[in-house]
């Protein structure tokens, strides 16, 4: 049985983010890269595969043809998703990225 799959409002604005600075070059691969997060995301749901991640009691999953992290936690009936950061960022342990303006 697949888990329900929830986005924190941090993360909705780093996807809608990277989203709208992947648009202003090339729009295809902005649509492109939003499929396979929103992807990622919800296979999250049938099979939470990922990797311990840097801040406590999350885990992270690269997304397949991207730059990008989805960083979650999961409860027995949730992955809730934290963050979507570029692989790029500067991203210390224990902590997230700093905001970008």
């Amino acid at each position: 049985m697949a888990r329900r799959v929830e986005w924190s409002a941090r993360a909705r604005k780093d996807y809608l983010q990277l989203l709208d600075y992947i648009a202003q070059t090339d729009p295809n691969a902005a649509d492109r890269v939003s499929d396979r997060i929103f992807a990622a995301a919800e296979n999250l749901g049938v099979r939470p595969t990922g990797r311990p991640g840097r801040v406590a009691g999350t885990y992270e999953r690269t997304v397949a043809k991207t730059s990008h992290i989805i960083a979650y936690q999961q409860t027995e009936e949730t992955i809730f998703v934290v963050r979507v950061i570029h692989m790029s960022r500067d991203w210390p342990r224990g902590g997230w990225p700093k905001d970008e303006n």
